[in-house]
């Protein structure tokens, strides 16, 4: 991986975490790192509660950072580390081999040097590593769409609020969708069906008068007819759920048929 980032071109290259969603503005970042002329640059976030994360303590005028927290237990400041940074490939230098953090470990040292700065994200940030986050993170991203007026977001009777379906949805009559909701490709959703604040999966089939929110349902499962599903029910890739059958807040693992309710939050092996 070193020799494949370290080529002959010394452009600098992106790492970005997985389990966070925001606009991503990388043109916008690439001018900053230009700007400074340092070794890496990292995006940060002001958030409520820095405590819970790792925060940055910087100049205000310059960017550059001074130290690193991670999760102080007295105020340092509001600032964290988004989890997008844009690093000059001498960066892998200072990297050991054996597992290493990054954050830990290798940005300390170039704070020392001087030579860390950090820029302030525009726009929306949440980290989506939990399913109640994923769902927050969806609505924020689809209020950003609303916000730049995507042409992508749906529209109709049928929709209520910021919705997202991909072109090869079918749907059928009768249906109310949103606010909140994102469907994959290839799903089905036949008629009578309520969907609000869920993320279906691609291949989702969802049968008659299903009422579905708060969730998340995986790929190529099926939700029987007139099944509810709701309080952050979480159903795993190719979960069967059966006709009539209610899902308050289950976890169900992949490729599993559920024939009776999950009356409260618990996970299903």
């Amino acid at each position: 991986m070193q020799n494949f980032l370290k080529d002959d071109s010394g452009e600098p290259f992106f790492v970005l975490n997985s389990d966070v969603i925001c606009d991503y503005p990388l043109k916008e970042m690439i001018e900053f790192h230009k700007s400074h002329g340092g070794e890496a640059s990292i995006m940060v976030t002001k958030v409520d509660e820095p405590s819970k994360y790792g925060v940055v303590v910087m100049e205000e005028t310059t960017g550059r950072v001074e130290k690193l927290v991670e999760k102080p237990k007295v105020f340092v400041g509001n600032k964290i580390n988004a989890g997008i940074y844009l690093l000059n490939p001498s960066v892998l230098d200072r990297i050991q081999l054996r597992p290493t953090s990054i954050e830990k470990e290798v940005f300390p040292s170039i704070a020392a040097e001087n030579k860390l700065h950090a820029m302030v994200l525009p726009g929306f940030w949440m980290d989506i590593g939990q399913p109640r986050d994923y769902i927050t993170g969806l609505r924020l991203y689809l209020d950003s769409l609303r916000k730049n007026s995507s042409p992508d977001l749906a529209g109709g009777l049928h929709i209520l609020g910021n919705v997202l379906i991909d072109e090869s949805v079918v749907i059928g009559d009768g249906c109310l969708i949103g606010p909140d909701v994102a469907i994959g490709p290839g799903c089905v959703i036949e008629s009578g069906v309520r969907l609000s604040r869920c993320s279906i999966m691609r291949g989702v089939w969802i049968k008659k008068h299903v009422c579905i929110s708060s969730s998340i349902v995986g790929w190529h499962s099926i939700v029987g007819r007139w099944a509810r599903v709701e309080n952050m029910t979480i159903l795993g890739e190719d979960v069967h759920v059966g006709d009539e059958v209610y899902s308050n807040g289950g976890v169900v693992l992949p490729h599993k048929e559920i024939k009776s309710s999950i009356l409260k939050p618990e996970i299903v092996m």
